[in-house]
């Protein structure tokens, strides 16, 4: 057990990184208009991506549910740990986002209207975590 954690939490805080560097470079390009597709990230993003190895026991729980209610489950938990990762590092001035600009924002650690790119991040997770073991194991 302890094993499959610890890989799924590297798995899961890799691929966060990966997926962050994909939005923001995006995001240089829509908002900065940079052809570059700069992105950035922060080494605090690896723990805070790596929990999503949470979602496999979680999942386990709702495998007979269908997508809509396991992606509005994952919305929730990743809301839950966006708040309060946000909120401990931002007390240390130590938060790499801030949202307090944004118009859905709650505390500046937490965008609303990001709801709907949770769900697919948290469906890519539980995805991700049932094929691991799978692609993982073959040699």
């Amino acid at each position: 057990m302890k094993k499959n954690l610890t890989s799924n939490f590297i798995l899961c805080g890799l691929s966060g990184w990966c997926m962050e560097c994909f939005w923001t470079g995006l995001g240089s390009l829509f908002g900065g208009k940079d052809p570059a597709l700069t992105c950035h990230t922060s080494i605090w993003m690896f723990p805070i991506y790596g929990m999503a190895a949470l979602v496999a026991p979680i999942s386990k729980l709702l495998k007979k549910r269908n997508a809509m209610i396991r992606g509005g489950v994952y919305t929730i938990f990743i809301f839950i740990a966006e708040y309060t990762t946000g909120s401990i590092l931002k007390r240390y001035d130590a938060c790499p986002w801030d949202y307090s600009t944004a118009k859905l924002n709650y505390k500046g650690v937490i965008r609303l209207d990001f709801a709907p790119v949770w769900f697919m991040v948290g469906l890519f997770y539980e995805k991700l975590l049932y094929l691991a073991p799978k692609i993982l194991s073959k040699k």
